[in-house]
């Protein structure tokens, strides 16, 4: 890339009232605008269908969207896509890796692709595949990696060309605990190093961990935007949370929405959640108002906001991470 003339914007990454449809009628973008700052990370967070691949696809060039404008590094990506290409870096849901190559081999082609000579290659493809472990197995085919492993080495070769900007569409999604760990603290290196990350995930504790900012996206917008201690900080400073038994939810919630100024309930699953603005008086009241109603109490405690609570207040719904969806599926996220 050392022909390209580096580009050092006052933002990194800016998006403008994007709208994308697919199919005429499904309506995965309607009016996206984010800012992201140079050597920062911002945290996409959303449910299943919020729009999060969609935008990611739009950002790397590989989606046009039918409206709005993207800049990256500077660059209009709609108007020159080409020059965006050189300045990024993206690590797909699913491994783009070709399974019979080895790791080393994968990784060196992506840097030649990216203008890097061969010796440049070399050198840069033995650094990211010993930064992110992958060392002692590089000359393995990938065919003979676990899905995990695949996973590291695709964000090595997003790595190799030293991008600007690395769009991460949950990067961690199928990886064990301990490299997701280790997955973390090479992404907070990068940024230590000036690289610009915008990734998605439904992982509340990587959001938390990783993310400067987060934009929490549902049907197809950004719903709120913030630091996680103030999205956290939105809800007020305590949460009750309630666990009666299944059969009783429904009328657990018609209960709770009694209480003064209580919103409705957040469910999930069989645990309850409301902003309990007056602490213990909040937890009294709704002990009060569930005995009055015959719903059998499991559990009842005053607990500080999460994120998980913040994505409940805003979507409605818990969230799950991703499993493997098919092609149309995945098309309209």
């Amino acid at each position: 890339m050392s022909e390209h003339a580096p580009v050092s914007p006052d933002v990194a990454v800016e998006v403008s009232g994007v709208h994308h449809t697919f199919a005429g009628d499904v309506h995965a973008l309607t009016g996206v605008d984010l800012t992201v700052r140079p050597g920062t990370i911002y945290g996409l967070l959303g449910p299943n269908g919020a729009g999060k691949t969609t935008l990611i696809r739009v950002l790397a060039t590989l989606l046009r969207p039918d409206r709005g404008s993207v800049r990256v590094s500077g660059i209009d990506v709609l108007a020159d896509p080409v020059a965006a290409r050189f300045r990024i870096g993206l690590a797909g849901q699913f491994a783009a890796v070709d399974a019979f190559l080895t790791g080393r081999e994968n990784v060196r082609m992506i840097g030649r692709l990216y203008g890097l000579s061969a010796s440049e290659a070399r050198r840069r493809t033995d650094e990211v595949l010993e930064g992110i472990g992958l060392g002692p197995d590089a000359n393995r085919r990938v065919r003979t990696y676990s899905g995990g492993m695949q996973r590291r080495l695709d964000l090595a070769a997003s790595l190799v060309g030293r991008p600007e900007v690395l769009f991460l569409d949950e990067p961690t999604t199928g990886v064990d605990p301990r490299n997701r760990a280790g997955l973390w603290e090479l992404i907070e290196r990068l940024v230590g190093d000036g690289t610009t990350v915008l990734l998605t995930t439904q992982y509340l504790e990587e959001a938390d961990r990783l993310a400067d900012l987060i934009g929490l996206i549902d049907h197809g917008h950004i719903v709120r935007e913030g630091r996680a201690d103030e999205l956290k900080e939105g809800l007020g400073t305590t949460i009750l949370r309630v666990v009666v038994d299944a059969s009783q939810v429904s009328s657990a919630t018609e209960a709770l929405a009694t209480l003064d100024g209580a919103p409705r309930a957040l469910v999930d699953g069989d645990v309850l959640r409301i902003p309990a603005a007056s602490g213990t008086d909040t937890l009294l009241d709704a002990v009060r108002v569930l005995d009055r109603v015959g719903v059998a109490i499991r559990d009842v405690s005053l607990i500080t906001p999460t994120l998980d609570d913040v994505f409940l207040q805003l979507t409605g719904q818990p969230p799950t991470p991703a499993a493997g969806v098919d092609a149309s599926a995945d098309a309209a996220r």
